[in-house]
């Protein structure tokens, strides 16, 4: 048995009204979206939501200084030396989605003298320090192979931490003629 009252003629079918607060704007909201759990924003919260999230990816990049200060947060006062590490980056990609990146170190991968860790850093990212790895003397080789997203033509640079607490570094420029972080922003 239906216990519903009919509509009215031409009417669309209602559901219950129904109160609760909006959280973004601490009005009292009623009517169908109340009862679905849908909640509406206000005008001037939807208008600085999208300014933001419109503006963000243009004004977020990192700069040189970045990449020292991200470098020098891993390394600390130790002095950075030039060797020792391969990175294998092609100079040129088409495109900054999936860079392939090989960083090795030269090491004997023993107790006493292994490479701790593997720290890849590059220059107009939105964050400048990429990736971190943490080898022990198991890993038998000192060799890391991903794929990186590049936001343009920049430097990348690849820091081994050795056991002895040493660090060494290479870097090398890669070439993006289409960049990944803006790729499709119009």
């Amino acid at each position: 048995m239906n216990t519903r009252r009919p509509e009215p003629r031409g009417a669309t079918p209602r559901l219950s009204e129904a109160k609760s607060r909006d959280p973004f704007c601490g009005r009292q909201k009623r009517g169908p979206s109340a009862t679905l759990g849908a909640t509406a924003l206000c005008r001037r919260v939807f208008l600085a939501s999208a300014a933001a999230v419109t503006i963000m990816p243009f004004a977020v990049h990192a700069t040189p200084e970045a990449l020292a200060a991200a470098i020098k947060e891993v390394t600390g006062d130790a002095p950075l030396r030039e060797g020792k590490v391969t990175l294998d980056v092609p100079p040129l990609v088409e495109n900054g989605n999936a860079v392939p990146l090989t960083v090795s170190v030269e090491s004997p991968m023993t107790a006493g003298d292994h490479v701790k860790a593997i720290h890849v850093f590059n220059e107009k990212n939105p964050q400048p320090h990429v990736f971190n790895a943490w080898l022990s003397p198991a890993n038998g080789r000192a060799v890391v192979a991903t794929r990186i997203k590049l936001a343009d033509t920049q430097k990348v640079v690849a820091v081994a931490e050795t056991s002895k607490g040493e660090f060494w570094t290479v870097h090398a420029d890669v070439i993006v003629t289409i960049a990944a972080c803006i790729e499709g922003v119009t």
